[in-house]
């Protein structure tokens, strides 16, 4: 949720919002257009990884609102209804030169009719604007995802130490697919967001330009070990940002019967020295800030805070 909140919302007889179920090709590409411009201004994207892969296709329950004023597309949000729990959650953008004029808040409201007031919205960066606008549309403060980071090629990291019966390899596009689903389902049953990952989504992701497999490692059984030969017990898929030089851990997950081990500290630190051996001089992680096992991990191999994203929801 990018956008200056401080001016009031006053009726603009340019401004249109249209809500679609579907993009045109032209209209995603003048939304990425608008959340690069606006990420330009303010030091990250205000539309997720997830987000912007929605934009191209239809996608089951999500929709896509277009705030215009006259010709120009100067606001754009997502809203995403698929989880059968929780509320819909939502993102929002306003162009960094049109902000102040209200379109925030009519972009907000707009999503709290589509949803039925029934809403959670994000707010990437946690930015005083963003928390105004949330304040604005009687939302509260929900959720916090930390951003963490450390530097590497300084502080040495520490040797991977598997659990006995255990070996990593590399991820095998269209062999893998399927174990590593069920994996990342199983691991992440609590997760809404990650461990309702589809196929479809896979596919999104293995086709992106940062994609290598090189750097998707999985956890299986030996031959001999508790468990199935092969089956898939832990992974750690890693990303690259080439234009910022930045190492992702872009998520670990483990078998929920392989947890407690040490597994997911030794995957964590494949990961963090392939990202070393590549010659990128800093690592970064997202992680829940109500998950302190998790932080603690991270801490302790030397991640420290960067930034936060806030997540805010409606009270109904």
């Amino acid at each position: 949720m990018t956008s200056n909140a401080g001016a009031a919302s006053v009726p603009d007889p340019l401004r249109r919002i249209e809500s679609v179920d579907e993009l045109s090709a032209g209209q995603a590409e003048r939304v990425l257009a608008l959340i690069a411009e606006a990420a330009r201004t303010d030091g990250q994207h205000a539309v997720s990884e997830q987000g912007r892969l929605q934009l191209r296709g239809r996608r089951a329950g999500v929709r896509h609102l277009l705030l215009s004023t006259g010709d120009d597309l100067v606001g754009y949000a997502q809203l995403e209804d698929t989880d059968p729990v929780e509320a819909p959650a939502a993102e929002l953008v306003v162009d960094p030169d049109h902000r102040g004029r209200g379109h925030g808040r009519a972009l907000g409201n707009a999503l709290l009719a589509e949803s039925g007031k029934r809403l959670r919205v994000w707010a990437h960066g946690g930015h005083s604007a963003a928390r105004h606008l949330a304040q604005v549309l009687g939302l509260t403060l929900f959720r916090e995802l930390r951003q963490m980071r450390r530097p590497l090629g300084t502080d040495p990291l520490p040797e991977p130490v598997l659990p006995p019966g255990v070996r990593v390899r590399t991820f095998v596009p269209g062999r893998d697919d399927a174990a590593w689903l069920a994996l990342n389902a199983a691991a992440f049953a609590h997760h809404p967001e990650q461990g309702s990952l589809t196929q479809r989504d896979l596919d999104d992701r293995t086709a992106e330009p940062w994609f290598d497999p090189e750097g998707f490692f999985l956890a299986e059984r030996m031959p001999g070990g508790e468990g199935p030969a092969g089956e898939l017990v832990g992974f750690h898929w890693t990303k690259v940002h080439a234009e910022e030089r930045l190492g992702e851990v872009y998520v670990v997950g483990v078998a929920p019967g392989a947890q407690g081990g040490g597994l997911g500290k030794a995957l964590t630190a494949i990961g963090l020295r392939h990202l070393e051996s590549a010659g990128l001089p800093t690592a970064m992680l997202y992680v829940d800030a109500d998950n302190t096992a998790a932080v603690t991990v991270y801490e302790r191999l030397g991640f420290t805070v960067h930034e936060t994203d806030l997540m805010y929801r409606t009270e109904s």
